[in-house]
């Protein structure tokens, strides 16, 4: 069983395939879930309706392509939908909010700059700030620093710690995820194969077995496991 308490958080890793995305989809609804498996703060995520869930939950996914020829502020301001009626409008309120959390990824002042116009960096930040905006308490992050470069991963990583919510994230970057989660889940195959602190999690035995790499862990003051990877291992 997986579960995330308030106002933790925590990472999910595992080789490609392992069905780390697959999971978060079942959260968020995108792949129906098996009857009452998935439960938001004790209730199950079906008897919640899509409205409330979105009050509640943001999600994050990896894909960040649009057609339409948004502003950045727009694509932020979608965020705000599950606050509003039907053909309500943006107010002052949801646009200081958008421009704000535009502000906490570095994208303020491009704001009316097209969506369509930007890099796959930039794009990315521009979906973690309609996501911020969105202003629920549980974020579910599909590699949340996908397409950015170290600067604004390590800088995207602070931003979502300091936010003081509750994250399930899903990483492909190990180092990431062991300085900035609190737990982690281990996938292989589908199944959960470790879970624990990022430093009981990240052995060279895990990493040889799950991910076939080979390494060396090093611990930081303050016993964060930093990684370094020396090759490929093939054992079976």
């Amino acid at each position: 069983m997986l579960s995330v308490p308030k106002h933790s958080f925590v990472g999910v890793i595992g080789p490609n395939g392992s069905g780390k995305t697959t999971l978060i989809r079942h959260i968020y609804r995108a792949l129906p879930p098996p009857t009452k498996t998935v439960y938001i703060n004790g209730k199950a995520i079906e008897s919640i309706s899509f409205r409330d869930a979105a009050k509640s939950i943001t999600v994050m996914r990896q894909e960040n392509n649009s057609e339409f020829s948004y502003s950045i502020l727009e694509m932020v301001l979608m965020g705000r939908s599950p606050h509003k009626g039907l053909f309500e409008g943006d107010t002052e309120h949801d646009v200081e909010i958008a421009q704000n959390a535009l502000e906490h990824v570095g994208m303020r002042q491009m704001k009316n700059r097209r969506y369509t116009s930007l890099s796959g960096g930039e794009k990315q930040r521009v979906l973690i700030a309609r996501s911020l905006a969105q202003e629920a308490d549980i974020l579910l992050l599909d590699e949340p620093t996908n397409h950015l470069d170290v600067h604004y991963q390590w800088s995207l990583m602070d931003t979502l710690k300091g936010l003081g919510k509750t994250v399930l994230a899903v990483f492909h970057e190990l180092n990431l995820a062991c300085a900035f989660c609190d737990y982690l889940y281990v996938l292989k195959d589908h199944k959960i194969v470790a879970k624990g602190s990022p430093a009981s999690v990240c052995t060279r035995e895990l990493l040889a077995d799950v991910f076939r790499v080979n390494s060396e862990i090093m611990y930081s003051s303050e016993g964060i496991p930093r990684i370094l990877f020396s090759g490929v291992n093939n054992a079976r």
